[in-house]
């Protein structure tokens, strides 16, 4: 996002009292508004990545910084959009065992409906079943996290 302009309604998006500033409650609605459901640590590890002078609150200079830095986080955001919208075959927004099974299959990846259950419940942290977008996040952060060859844990 170059432009300033368009830069600066995303930000009074998120400001909400217009007060040129974004609260950690405004955050946290916008996220929730856009689909994601941040744990209060989570909302409050952004706001220190962001909020550079620790106020309390992200000014828009921070919050231009922020977007400037973060642009390859933004196509790694989409590229992980994409790679979940293929798994979601139905497009409900969640991944079931059996998309899942049918994709890994359809990729040349022999498993059975069983493992595929087996994967969903090792990431299913609401207990619903399926995965949905937010824990297929988290996963894929945690397996390129493992996926570092050091030998460290997350």
């Amino acid at each position: 996002m170059e432009n300033t302009d368009e830069l600066k309604r995303v930000f009074d998006q998120f400001d909400a009292n217009k007060d040129g500033q974004i609260s950690i409650t405004e955050l946290r609605d916008v996220l929730k508004a856009m689909g994601s459901n941040y744990s209060e640590e989570e909302l409050k590890r952004v706001m220190e990545d962001i909020d550079s002078d620790q106020d309390g609150y992200i000014n828009f200079s921070e919050f231009s910084a922020f977007w400037s830095s973060s642009s390859d986080a933004v196509n790694a955001a989409s590229e992980l959009r994409e790679a979940f919208d293929l798994y979601d075959q139905n497009k409900n927004g969640l991944i079931s065992a059996t998309e899942l099974h049918q994709v890994l299959n359809r990729l040349g990846m022999t498993c059975s409906a069983d493992d595929c259950v087996g994967m969903i419940k090792s990431v299913d942290s609401d207990g619903d079943g399926h995965v949905n977008f937010e824990e297929f996040r988290k996963m894929m952060n945690a397996s390129s996290i493992l996926g570092n060859g050091d030998g460290s844990k997350p």
